[in-house]
Parts: structure tokens; sequence; C-alpha cells
């Protein structure tokens, strides 16, 4: 499972849902690395190869003109694997970027594109550029599905997302197969209790590393956020827009505010819904989610008319009865960990909480079948056992990202805390901090991102108060390290992760904002 708490995605119903490489005389290699300059660098020591471009400022090399004068060839759309293709309204391109934008002139990925024309043609303000989070999301897939969100937005912008560097289309990274997966399902506990425990928990996350390294080659030295923020610079161009007008949800969040950073007077309107704190390193980013996840388990036991503390340690036994002896599902078996992720997914939208309520009772009952699928909707393995390569994707990101690699000493000095701030996801998100980017082949980028973009225009910066994943309270700090007049606050008032779509206020505040560049005073509130 991973860190996979932070994920983006769009409202769907009930619930949140969240090829090769092109070069100048280079070719596709199957398992997604470059080809061209040097295919696969001779390995070093574990965390010492540099991340591509991670000292290239975004004023660095010029980007040669047969990247920035790129016109895309807009086709029919494929299905995606295990779906059906979006409508013909839709259209799919794929333009080059540098693989390195210290040298652009180098080896170049291929991103994946995907629009929707503006409804009026006369009315049309341009593109709207859409992240939807993860980090590992593909807004190839996500956008055509969750389009109807966006109608109004539509009729005057091109609809327009794409797949990050290292994502699926993108030089998509790969890790291990549906093997490997469901045996880590099967034999790690994320909570580890004993040294044996413990030994499987970091052995698996360091064979994780190992195999991105093995199948995806450099690609994952180069899947830094920064990396992506120059990408969408050049798309903005490709797509022949004077500025970027941005939508970004969850980690997409982080993406706006490092675009916002690298290009702060190409930024043209900009929403941050769901908001990363900028300020937090990992383990501050744990401690949040601990207490934000905590937080919107409290106000779903309210909801349901129990006292939170009793509900926790209601849930808690359940977790520690699982531990002790997994419930069979068919061939397969509903572990604690299992389990945690199938309370998890209901979290992310109010609508889902009868989910949980259900998934809950059937357990204590002796049926884990519920609470394993609301696992596998999570961790998006079909029902052929098939899983998708997200997860992947959003580890080589966020370790490509962050520079700290905490050891299991660390993590396990946490734990009093982590656990006094949540019982019940405490310590899986303590243990996470040193298993997450555990011997990762590549060293991180930074300690802490720096938002700060003087010079910029507005920047929403929609923060939703009971909001799992990114609490609100990481809104607030993005505001402030925007800077004086670029970062303007909106509270949403609510649950669930990510504000658009779930109030007439809110959604009519970002609608007004995009649509007519109506800048909301700082500190408006919605409820």
């Amino acid at each position: 499972m991973g860190r996979s708490f932070i994920r983006g995605g769009i409202r769907t119903g009930a619930a949140l849902a969240v090829g090769g490489l092109l070069a100048a005389g280079c070719t596709a290699s199957g398992d997604g690395a470059v080809a061209g300059d040097d295919p696969k660098p001779a390995a070093t020591s574990p965390s010492a190869r540099p991340s591509a471009s991670a000292s290239a400022a975004a004023g660095g090399p010029a980007l040669p003109a047969a990247l920035t004068g790129q016109r895309p060839d807009w086709r029919r759309c494929t299905a995606p694997e295990g779906g059906e293709a979006p409508g013909s309204s839709w259209r799919c391109a794929t333009v080059k970027v540098p693989f390195d934008y210290a040298r652009p002139d180098g080896a170049t990925i291929p991103i994946a594109l995907i629009r929707k024309e503006a409804g009026s043609k006369d009315a049309r303000l341009g593109s709207l550029l859409f992240n939807f989070g993860g980090p590992g999301g593909s807004g190839v897939d996500i956008l055509p599905r969750g389009a109807a969100e966006y109608t109004a937005l539509g009729s005057r912008y091109d609809l327009v997302s794409f797949d990050p560097r290292g994502v699926q289309r993108s030089a998509g990274v790969v890790c291990r197969d549906d093997a490997e997966q469901a045996k880590a399902e099967r034999t790690v506990d994320y909570t580890p209790d004993t040294a044996a425990e413990e030994r499987a928990f970091r052995a698996d996350a360091a064979a994780f590393g190992k195999g991105c390294e093995r199948r995806s080659g450099p690609v994952i030295s180069a899947t830094t956020t920064s990396n992506t923020a120059r990408d969408m610079d050049l798309i903005r161009q490709v797509l022949g827009d004077a500025k970027l007008n941005y939508f970004g949800i969850s980690y997409g969040t982080q993406l706006g505010a490092a675009y916002a950073h690298l290009f702060p007077r190409n930024v043209g309107r900009m929403v941050l819904d769901a908001v990363v704190d900028p300020t937090a390193d990992a383990v501050g980013h744990a401690r949040n989610q601990t207490v934000g996840f905590q937080r919107a388990l409290d106000n779903y036991l309210k909801s349901t008319g129990q006292d939170p503390k009793e509900g926790t340690a209601r849930i808690v036994r359940l977790l520690e009865k699982l531990d002790r002896r997994p419930l069979a599902v068919g061939d397969r078996r509903l572990t604690d960990s299992l389990a945690l992720t199938g309370v998890v997914m209901p979290l992310y939208s109010q609508q889902s909480w009868p989910l949980l309520t259900s998934a809950l009772d059937k357990a204590e009952n002796g049926s884990g079948a519920e609470l394993l699928a609301l696992a596998d909707w999570y961790n998006d393995r079909d029902a052929t056992g098939h899983y998708s390569t997200q997860s992947h994707s959003q580890r080589a990101i966020s370790c490509a990202d962050s520079a700290e690699r905490p050891t299991l000493d660390q993590a396990r000095a946490l734990l009093p805390e982590f656990r006094r701030l949540s019982p019940v996801f405490g310590a899986f998100l303590a243990w996470d901090t040193a298993g997450w980017c555990a011997d990762w082949p590549v060293r991180g980028e930074y300690k802490v991102m720096d938002a700060s973009a003087p010079g910029a225009a507005p920047v929403l910066v929609v923060g939703t108060t009971g909001d799992p994943a990114t609490p609100y309270e990481g809104a607030e700090r993005m505001a402030k390290a925007l800077g004086p007049g670029v970062g303007v606050l909106v509270t949403n008032k609510g649950e669930g992760h990510g504000a658009y779509g779930s109030g007439a206020c809110v959604t009519k505040t970002i609608d007004a904002y995009l649509l007519k560049g109506t800048v909301p005073a700082n500190g408006t509130t919605c409820s």
C-alpha cells in the first residue's frame, strides 16, 4: 500500500476514483527505459545517483524549436487497459519533452495528452490543464470519466489533461508484477510487531525500489515534480496558450505550486483544491495524514451516532484480531493491513460512509469480503488479480522529490506520538516513513518544497475542513507560502477529499474565478 493515502481523484457516484520513449535518434524500450544515450547507466550505491535536472533552474538552457514548435497530432483515443475508449469528442496526442532539462537537446520522453475542445468557440478562453493527483494518476484516463463534473468549465475552455512523466503512457514506471504485488499483500505486515516482521517489511520496501530500477532504468531519476512542472510549461507552449490555466487536485496542488514557483509570470488562472502542505517534510506529511484521517473517522463515527473514542477502539480491536488471525475470503485473506486500507477508502467521500458501516459490521461478524473489496478498489486490483501501476509511479515520483530516508529506528521512535494522534492509522503511517523510500536508488531533490511565487497572478487555494488525506491546515500554509497577493484561501466547510462539486457555494466560487476572472476575498468561507 505504501504512502498512497495522498491520492487525488474526481467525484464519480459514491466515491472518488481515482508507451515507450521517443527521442531524437532514440527508440522506445519495452521496459520504459530511456534509449538513446546510455540506455542503462551503471548502477551506483543506493541514493547516490542524482535526479535528472535536479539543479536545472526554470531559466536554464533554452528549449529547441523542435520541442516548442511541436503541433500535436490529435486523433481518436484508444481504450485504456480494461476500459472503454472515450467518446468521439475526445482527442489524444503525444508531445516530446526533454528527459533532462539541463540538456534540452538530448533524449526526450513522450507525454500523453487528452483534450475536449471548448463548447463555445466564440467565448473560448484557452486550455484548462488538469492534474488529478496521486501522484501517479492518469489524467488521460480520469478526465473523460469525470468530465460531466466540469461541464460549465468546458463551455469556455478546452479541457486538457495528461499522463505525467513516469505514469502509464508517458514512460510509465513499472516496479513489480502482479504475482509479486499479491505476495507482498499476503506476507508483509505494514505495522510490524516483531523483529521478523520488521525485517520482512524492510526487505519488501527495498525490493520495490530495486524492481523499479531494474524494470524502468533511468526513468526513475527523471520523475521529479519540478521536471513535470517544466513539462507543463512546454505543454502550455505547444497548446498555444500565453498563460497556463490549471486545476490541480491533491498532489496536483503540489505540482501547481511547483509550476508557480518556477514560472510565476506564466501563471494564468490556477486552482489548487485539496491542498498538500508545502511546509511539511516526510514525517510532517505522515503526521498530517494521521491527524486528517482520524479527524475524518471521528466525523464519520459521529454521523452514525457513535462516540468517536468508543468507535475508534472498536476498529482497533478488529484490526488487532485480524493481525492475529486474518479472515479467509475465498482463496485470499483479509489481513489487518488490507482491512486498514478498506477503512481508508470510504473516508475520501462522505457519500461512501455507508459502505464503511456495512463493511465493518460484516467483518466483525466474520465476513471480510466487503472490506477486502474496498481495499482492492483503493489498490486498483481488478477481479482477475491484475493491479494497475499507479502505486509504482506514485512511489517513483515521491522518492525522486523527497531527499529524506528515515530509518526503522526513526520510524519506531514515532510510534508513541502517532498512536496517540490516531490509534487506527498512526502505526501504519509512522512505519511507512521508513518503508516508502527505503534504499531508493535515486537521491531526492529536496526536504521541503519551495512554493513561493512572487509576481504570480492570484492562485485560488481551496481547503476542505474535513479532508482526510490533505488536511485543511495544508491549504492555510500553501496560501501563505505562495506569498502576499498570490495565495487566496477559500475554506470549504465539509467532508471529503476535494471541494469542487461538493457544494454550490464553493463550486460557484471556483467557476466565477476560472470563467470570469473574479478573485474572491482572501479567507472566503463556504458552508
